[in-house]
């Protein structure tokens, strides 16, 4: 459309800057598997090292503080922290 009333793209699309609030199964499944794989790569560390008779503070401190994907709660795994947020947690799927 020509004129004073044509369309912007943020009017033509209305879902442009929008984000959903919960986060849909296969974006789950993602994230369940990028922790998954987190916890790969740090046992995987830990076996090498263990294997030369070395150890890292690093790597002993991780498996000391943080649960692995089982272990944590859903709150855990699909929001961040964020201080500016009204209740401190953002999801992690937004940008912004």
């Amino acid at each position: 459309m020509f004129g004073p009333f044509r369309l912007t793209s943020p009017l033509s699309g209305g879902l442009l800057w929008k984000t959903p609030w919960r986060l849909s199964r296969p974006q789950k499944a993602r994230q369940r598997k990028r922790l998954r794989a987190v916890d790969a790569v740090v046992a995987t560390v830990d076996r090498a090292l263990t294997r030369q008779g070395l150890s890292t503070k690093a790597v002993e401190r991780w498996k000391a503080e943080m649960p692995s994907e089982a272990e944590m709660r859903p709150k855990d795994k699909y929001t961040i922290f964020d201080r500016k947020e009204k209740k401190y947690r953002k999801g992690i799927h937004s940008e912004f």
